[in-house]
């Protein structure tokens, strides 16, 4: 029989918020999972306490903040409206259905007023990742870092040139003593110390945006062209949990921030790194000399040397330490020649064997009379890290990093909406980066939590049916004997 629905949604019902929320809501784990009330205590210095009207509990701010990022809601006005009429998001925050929702300016003011130029987001980052580490999600022995690129919310066409200084390396004065230890080793006098004036760091032409002069114009092969921030990240192996994030102009190198960045997650979590997975471009000198001396193995990807076509690379010279020489394959030597200022030591074959030797077409180009191979002084460590990276262990920690940092990457993207800047200027990007990671391990530590909880009972309850079994088991027997 056919009827209309004459219902107008107007009469008054009695609910418990509490019963409208499903038991297997996301919400309701991480609300099991993690205590938010420090927030309170981070916030509490930037709070009058005996002046002023009442404020909104900035654990509530943070907290919803946290919801937007959740669930991939990038506009804060659109996250107030949906917290108006989602009975989740108002029972996740702590507000009944008839509840006034604190306004959109108010997380705007606290932004731009009271939590400008200071570090809460990134404490409060600090602490999930120390509740972590205290469930056991975390081992701090393997980790993996890379970077991913964040469009700046800034047009490419709008810039202006400028001139600014390159940065200059810290590593500089121990590569000049290593040199010329080098050199005396040789038999060769230490190169004269430059002058002050070239102690300067030199200027270049960069762009900067007019719209966000923060962000880096990235030029980079197989990447999009225009102005973005780049994203570091680290994440630990055993539960993919995030341990480090850290945002730069996107015209930075990879390699720039990692050595301190991984300083920085050892000193502050206390971790005792045994390994390091990492993509090619973090295959240089400087990074694997200093995780040398860190004693942390790298497992690192590597591009093979370019060559042209029928023509030997340097990676069929085999060379010999003891010596301090190259053998080609027709075995002959390239002997030391000359170590430069910048670490680059010469090694030269005699023009007399290159000249006779029947295979000189697919080794000399057709400008080269004598074969000549380049070698850094710190290459040794990178020779060693690539020697663990072709291990089976080393081969099993790289293979690992598609299901760690990149798929960590992936989810931020696809599901809690970092493709783009929100916002502009560095602190801001740097604030949704954070945002986003600590959605990202509140999620999974909620999912991690409530598969173990789920496990347990399940144990438990196969456990007391074979008690239950072995006691019905037994009762013939007891009246028998009896």
């Amino acid at each position: 029989m056919f009827s209309k629905d004459t219902n107008t949604q107007s009469k008054a019902e009695f609910v418990i918020l509490d019963d409208l929320i499903p038991k297997d809501h996301l919400l309701r784990k991480i609300d099991a999972t993690v205590d938010f009330s420090f927030i309170n205590d981070i916030c509490e210095p930037y709070y009058c306490a005996d002046n002023g009207r009442p404020a909104i509990e900035p654990k509530i701010l943070f907290k919803m903040l946290l919801i937007g990022y959740l669930y991939g809601i990038r506009s804060e006005r659109r996250l107030v409206e949906e917290v108006k009429v989602n009975m989740a998001y108002r029972w996740f925050l702590g507000y009944g259905l008839t509840d006034k929702i604190p306004d959109v300016s108010v997380i705007w003011q606290n932004r731009v007023r009271r939590f400008n130029g200071t570090d809460v987001v990134q404490q409060i980052f600090d602490r999930i990742v120390e509740e972590a580490l205290s469930l056991g999600f975390i081992s701090g022995k393997v980790l993996y870092t890379d970077s991913t690129h964040l469009k700046a919310n800034a047009s490419k066409t709008r810039f202006v040139n400028k001139e600014v200084k390159t940065s200059v390396s810290k590593y500089f004065d121990d590569l000049d003593e290593d040199v010329n230890a080098d050199r005396a080793a040789h038999g060769k006098r230490p190169l004269v110390d430059k002058d002050d004036d070239d102690d300067e760091p030199k200027m270049k032409n960069n762009k900067s945006s007019l719209t966000d002069p923060d962000a880096g114009f990235m030029h980079r092969d197989r990447k999009p062209l225009g102005f973005f921030y780049l994203e570091h990240r680290t994440v630990d192996s055993a539960y993919n949990i995030i341990t480090d994030v850290f945002v730069t102009p996107g015209n930075i190198n990879d390699t720039t921030p990692y050595i301190e960045r991984l300083d920085h997650q050892i000193e502050r979590f206390e971790f005792d790194v045994k390994a390091v997975g990492l993509d090619a471009g973090y295959n240089t000198v400087t990074i694997c000399r200093e995780l040398a001396k860190r004693k942390i193995d790298a497992a690192i990807g590597y591009r093979r040397a370019a060559s042209k076509k029928g023509k030997f690379n340097k990676y069929k010279f085999s060379y010999i330490p003891e010596w301090d020489i190259y053998i080609c394959p027709e075995r002959c030597y390239l002997e030391y020649a000359t170590t430069s200022r910048d670490g680059t030591k010469t090694y030269r074959a005699r023009r007399e064997r290159c000249k006779a030797c029947p295979r000189n077409c697919e080794c000399l180009s057709s400008k080269q009379n004598v074969k000549v191979l380049y070698r850094h002084i710190w290459e040794n460590y990178k020779d060693d890290a690539r020697t663990f990276s072709l291990s089976p262990i080393g081969k099993r920690i790289y293979a690992k990093r598609k299901e760690t940092i990149e798929r960590s990457f992936a989810d931020a993207k696809e599901l809690h909406g970092m493709r783009y800047a929100r916002m502009r200027g560095q602190p801001k990007v740097q604030e949704q980066c954070l945002l986003t990671a600590i959605a990202q391990n509140i999620k999974k530590m909620a999912m991690k939590l409530e598969g173990s909880t789920s496990s347990f009972l399940h144990i438990h309850s196969c456990f007391v049916k074979i008690l239950l079994s072995f006691q019905i088991m037994r009762k013939p027997l007891l009246s028998q004997a009896l």
